[in-house]
């Protein structure tokens, strides 16, 4: 069956919502499968790209494996029932926790991306990397929860609300592991704020 035939008031499938393109897609229906990939992995890759500092290596890595993850659950995919955009940001915010917990023991500040032209300085690149990497490390040290919640809010700039969608926890318990976060974060990096530049804020 076509997306057509299964949404008949909807001229075009770019006008499908994603929950009707992905059971389309578990229907057999490429198409539709192509309308939401090129709809979803931008929005995916960005995520991932700045919960990882930049690294677009990685951040490709965890959007290929989150969209993978959707096609293989999009036969159960119950529609009305939450939103595709909400599962996916869960998948990808676990899936970079992961990572970055991962990198604690592994930093290679050698393998710092080299950033893109238009970018400041030399001096101003390598200060910035080296506090994506602080930032990272520190990150890895949180526990999984507040590491994922810090990271949604001032990485990925979700709303509270809308972190709490993700993460399946009330507006409340998101307030609360994003203040013991940020808290943790500043002791973390408190004693490396003049080496990061961050001496005079």
């Amino acid at each position: 069956m076509t997306l057509a035939a299964r949404l008949p008031e909807t001229n075009s499938p770019d006008a499908a919502p994603d929950g009707a393109l992905l059971v389309a897609f578990a229907n057999g229906d490429m198409g539709a499968a192509r309308v939401l990939a090129a709809r979803l992995t931008p929005r995916v890759l960005g995520q991932a790209t700045r919960m990882l500092g930049g690294d677009r290596a990685e951040a490709e890595d965890v959007a290929q494996d989150a969209m993978m993850r959707l096609w293989k659950i999009a036969p159960d995919w119950r529609q009305g029932e939450a939103q595709v955009t909400t599962w996916l940001y869960r998948v990808v915010a676990n899936l970079c926790t992961d990572r970055l917990r991962r990198r604690r023991r592994t930093v290679d500040f050698d393998a710092v991306a080299e950033p893109e032209d238009g970018r400041p300085g030399p001096a101003e690149q390598m200060q910035e990397g080296a506090r994506m990497t602080a930032l990272r490390d520190a990150l890895a040290a949180l526990p999984d929860r507040q590491a994922q919640a810090v990271a949604l809010r001032h990485l990925e700039g979700l709303s509270n609300p809308e972190i709490a969608e993700v993460m399946e926890i009330s507006v409340e318990a998101v307030e609360s592991l994003t203040a013991r976060g940020k808290r943790a974060l500043a002791a973390l990096l408190a004693g490396r704020k003049d080496e990061l530049g961050y001496g005079h804020d």
